[in-house]
């Protein structure tokens, strides 16, 4: 049974997730940690109960999501993993970085690269990749259809979803990745997202204004 542990890291107020189980082994996905509290933060919870790092997986590339990313390689010597449609989004933050005042950014390159149906794994934990592109073109989403848990990134949040006006987005491509991929999951799937609090499939279908049953939007 997996445990998630949230933090909110950097201006953007980005989650970033340590996913473990009882081997204590774990993965770390979309580390936003910026400055060296918040990078002392997620070491000293991963110290605490004595983890061991298998994986860093970025569910997009976008800068709130990989400021931790050159620590976490070098910390714990492991490679990152993103969709191959994001290079450009990753290689991108040198330049997007200052843009947004951000001091220091540490680029790095992915070493691996996951698409969909690939399988993440770690301890007695399976997770699978589902693409689900929009808000940025090489986004992932991991999933587990037995413990009904989706770490969603930055495509579905509580009553909201992704921000479709960066390059890489397109609002039709979103909403066909929610409807199509998210919304066939259980809708009693958690969804841990990349901003805001956690919610379920089941509530966004009743209750989100851009793709649930009263949204506007209908599919075309």
């Amino acid at each position: 049974m997996m445990t998630v542990k949230q933090f909110v890291f950097n201006g953007f107020s980005e989650n970033t997730y340590v996913v473990f189980d009882d081997t204590k082994e774990c993965i770390i996905l979309d580390p936003g940690c910026y400055d060296q509290k918040e990078k002392s933060a997620l070491k000293q919870f991963i110290f605490d109960n004595q983890l061991i790092v298998k994986s860093l997986i970025n569910t997009h590339c976008h800068i709130d999501h990989v400021l931790g990313n050159y620590f976490v390689k070098e910390e714990y010597k492991v490679g990152l993993t993103i969709h191959k449609l994001d290079i450009e989004t990753l290689k991108a933050n040198e330049i997007v970085a200052p843009i947004y005042g951000i001091q220091g950014y540490e680029s790095c390159e992915a070493d691996h690269f996951v698409e969909e149906g690939d399988l993440v794994t770690f301890g007695h934990t399976t997770l699978k990749v589902l693409f689900v592109p929009g808000h940025a073109r090489g986004h992932i989403a991991l999933i587990s259809e037995e413990e009904k848990i989706c770490f969603g990134g930055d495509v579905l949040f509580q009553q909201s979803i992704g921000r479709t006006d960066l390059p890489g987005g397109d609002f039709d491509t979103l909403m066909a990745s929610i409807k199509n991929k998210l919304f066939k999951l259980e809708d009693d799937t958690t969804v841990y997202c990349g901003h805001g609090p956690s919610t379920t499939i089941g509530y966004e279908k009743k209750n989100n204004p851009f793709c649930g049953i009263n949204a506007n939007y209908r599919d075309r």
